[in-house]
């Protein structure tokens, strides 16, 4: 009798296991019903593994015809302390207390930072934006079918109110291509690729964005993610 109680506790630990991988699996590959579709692409990214985070360090790179401008940021995530290192300055501040003097330095923080980590925003900023989901959209740059997801930031707040964007994206939910538009205008200010990824300690990071119709490209270097 003995036996049997072990073999049956056995089993069930084996098939609440198997549960739990499939769970974790369907969650990575973005396949859980529960979740949003802003879940989902965050998840996709690695949002899963940001609570391990302490810090973050990146250089914000912008390449227009023949100029170059690169600014550098680390930001310790525990205590919100960000700092700012440029050729000709270094600038440490909290983002708990931002007072006038540092709205230009953090807003050039939360622009750089948006870029970087936009599938994560999805979900710190979803009470900040209304959204839509539609499936079989034409890409604006490789005119390819896939995912179309619109954001519309509030006219209340932020650095940019009433701004929208529009995420292309795979079955896979991995970002390919977005288009900005300002105030939420129909023409698009600016269209960009999401390409050249990297997984860095567990955060799948796009790191290079072009655009079809200039010479630019904005893309980071030295990520480190601690």
């Amino acid at each position: 009798m003995k036996k049997l109680i072990i073999l049956s506790i056995l089993i069930s630990s084996v098939l609440t296991a198997c549960k739990t991988d499939q769970k974790k699996l369907k969650i990575a590959l973005g396949e859980d019903t529960h979740l949003t579709v802003l879940e989902k692409i965050a998840n996709a990214n690695g949002f899963e593994n940001w609570k391990d985070v302490q810090s973050i360090k990146f250089t914000f790179n912008v390449d227009r015809d023949d100029e170059h401008f690169e600014r550098t940021w680390l930001w310790k995530t525990s205590s919100n302390e960000v700092t700012m290192m440029t050729r000709q300055d270094t600038i440490t501040y909290n983002r708990k207390t931002v007072d006038s003097t540092m709205t230009a330095t953090d807003g050039g923080f939360v622009n750089d930072k948006f870029w970087l980590l936009a599938p994560y925003q999805l979900v710190w900023d979803q009470k900040s934006f209304t959204f839509k989901h539609t499936e079989g959209a034409e890409a604006p740059i490789s005119k390819t079918t896939m995912h179309k997801l619109t954001t519309v930031y509030s006219n209340d707040g932020g650095y940019t109110p009433g701004d929208a964007y529009d995420y292309y994206f795979g079955d896979d939910f991995i970002i390919k291509e977005w288009v900005y538009r300002k105030e939420n205008q129909s023409e698009p200010n600016m269209t960009t690729s999401w390409e050249d990824y990297k997984t860095i300690n567990g955060l799948n990071i796009s790191r290079m964005h072009k655009r079809p119709d200039a010479d630019f490209s904005l893309f980071f270097t030295g990520v480190e993610v601690k």
